[in-house]
């Protein structure tokens, strides 16, 4: 869920923190020293389809698990930057604690505990899963990885949410959803240079392998001639092992090359500051047909392009 207006909340006790956090993020558990004296404040920022909040709270540890987003139809990452204190996470087989200074990923579609024992300050980045599966590949990679944030790309990510925040107040809805935007591509930039992302159950060789078709796939997206077989050439592999490596991760590469053209489709159709028509958006992503594009995008997301920038309109117009 995207926060659709700016929110300060002050909240004490345990039960009104547990809503609080849970409609900003998604449903969690929250488990205090004592509940009754919990004390909190949570600010937040509309981003288009981004969030920026800004917690101040007593010690406590989150926990989320299957029966919270069973019926979910869309995943969230959230990226926690603690200011004061380690804070410690746990989703999957990664167990780790993110010092201040660092970048925490956690992914929103599985289980995962998330705790600090003292009174925090932390920034909380949402971003949905798709956006950053759309330009770095597989999210189930990410879960609890962190990075360190006082150098390179990730210092000016951090960098650049201090000064979004800075200047909230003067900007309007395109203005915030330009600042979302290079904020996320900024978060995807720090997130596909770090060599663990390559990471999986397969061996090195063949999950570099992977990353480097998808990464080559993201990198000529927007060319209509883009193929598998075009893939596995840009590559150096076989279109043989090529199709075999996608089989692995249950997708073809036909499936996988479509999926994120619509996705960046739909970013685009979404987009308040976007001019252009909807047949110029499909070509933008590389689909040669609009007929083609508009039959694919209502089979994946249940609506076609059309509904999909009026509805973005009215929210726009109500913002």
């Amino acid at each position: 869920m995207t926060l659709s207006k700016d929110l300060a909340v002050v909240k004490r006790g345990g039960d009104d923190w547990q809503k609080l956090v849970s409609e900003a993020y998604f449903p969690l558990d929250v488990e205090m020293r004592n509940r009754a004296e919990f004390q909190g404040r949570m600010q937040s920022w509309s981003l288009g389809d981004m969030a920026l909040s800004r917690l101040d709270c007593d010690g406590l540890i989150y926990r989320r698990h299957k029966g919270h987003f069973v019926n979910e139809m869309d995943s969230s990452l959230l990226i926690a930057i603690p200011v004061d204190v380690e804070v410690g996470f746990n989703q999957g087989d990664r167990r780790t604690a993110c010092k201040p200074g660092g970048i925490l990923v956690e992914r929103g579609d599985a289980p995962y505990e998330y705790w600090h024992g003292r009174r925090n300050r932390q920034w909380v980045f949402k971003v949905p899963t798709a956006s950053v599966r759309a330009r770095v590949g597989a999210a189930e990679r990410l879960g609890g990885l962190t990075f360190d944030a006082t150098q390179g790309v990730a210092s000016y990510f951090l960098t650049s949410l201090r000064n979004v925040v800075q200047h909230i107040e003067q900007l309007d809805a395109p203005a915030r959803e330009a600042a979302g935007s290079h904020m996320l591509e900024l978060l995807c930039l720090t997130i596909s240079r770090d060599h663990r992302v390559l990471g999986s159950n397969k061996s090195s060789i063949r999950a570099a392998h992977l990353a480097r078709a998808e990464q080559f796939i993201r990198e000529n997206l927007k060319n209509p001639a883009l193929s598998p077989q075009m893939v596995a050439d840009g590559c150096g592999i076989s279109l043989r092992y090529l199709q075999r490596l996608f089989h692995e991760i249950d997708q073809s590469i036909n499936t996988y090359i479509r999926e994120r053209r619509l996705r960046r489709s739909d970013e685009d159709l979404r987009s308040s500051l976007s001019r252009v028509s909807i047949a110029e958006i499909a070509y933008r992503w590389g689909f040669a047909d609009q007929s083609h594009f508009s039959k694919h995008y209502k089979a994946h997301f249940g609506r076609t392009p059309s509904e999909t920038r009026k509805e973005a309109s009215r929210f726009s117009n109500k913002g």
